[in-house]
């Protein structure tokens, strides 16, 4: 069973060098208000994760593959993502458009952000259904064996997500405010992106 959590690691931590906008939102986070504070984001995007892998492996994949269903989940996440990536370029010129988040970033709003980002591309599940799918092909992996790998694969994104955490909070003292803003816009635009892109990907 060790073998299979470490194998769930490993994959995990090779889906992760794909630096994505949350990976960049975690490190931002870290860097201008601490650890603790992109902890609580971390915590929020593995909690996403497990949730839409334990979707996966029931079989929930299936239904988003639905034409309709996925054409609906695309366009409220698409809509999620463009606006917060807005919200997070504005913040930088103390403008916040978004009721109830406040400008000042705390462990409970940054936990809230997080959940609502990583929830709003339901798509992923799909993504979790064919890696997990593929696996059990591959190496014949049993239920117990399937939990296991899928742990390993959580804990790869606590990991991951944890270093660039820590290496934001490091770095925190030899970044200028100047670059922090840009940096803040840089991640802005491309959570705007990942949504268009959602938005307007097709499917094969």
């Amino acid at each position: 069973m060790l073998k299979r959590y470490f194998s769930g690691l490993k994959f995990g931590l090779l889906l992760q060098i794909a630096v994505g906008p949350m990976c960049l939102m975690v490190f931002n986070t870290a860097k201008n208000v601490g650890l603790l504070v992109a902890m609580s984001l971390v915590l929020a995007i593995a909690i996403v994760d497990a949730f839409y892998i334990t979707l996966a492996s029931v079989g929930v994949s299936s239904l988003l593959e639905k034409e309709r269903i996925k054409k609906v989940f695309k366009i409220i996440g698409s809509t999620v993502l463009i606006i917060f990536g807005i919200n997070i370029i504005l913040n930088v010129f103390e403008i916040n458009i978004i009721p109830g988040l406040n400008l000042q970033p705390t462990t409970t709003n940054i936990f809230i952000q997080g959940l609502v980002l990583t929830l709003s591309n339901p798509i992923t599940i799909v993504f979790w259904g064919s890696v997990l799918t593929t696996k059990i092909i591959e190496d014949k992996l049993e239920k117990k064996e399937l939990i296991i790998f899928s742990i390993g694969l959580v804990s790869a994104t606590l990991f991951f997500l944890t270093l660039v955490a820590i290496l934001g909070t490091i770095l925190s003292n030899f970044i200028p405010e100047y670059i922090s803003n840009i940096l803040n816009i840089i991640v802005g635009v491309l959570i705007i992106g990942f949504g268009i892109k959602l938005l307007i990907k097709k499917e094969k």
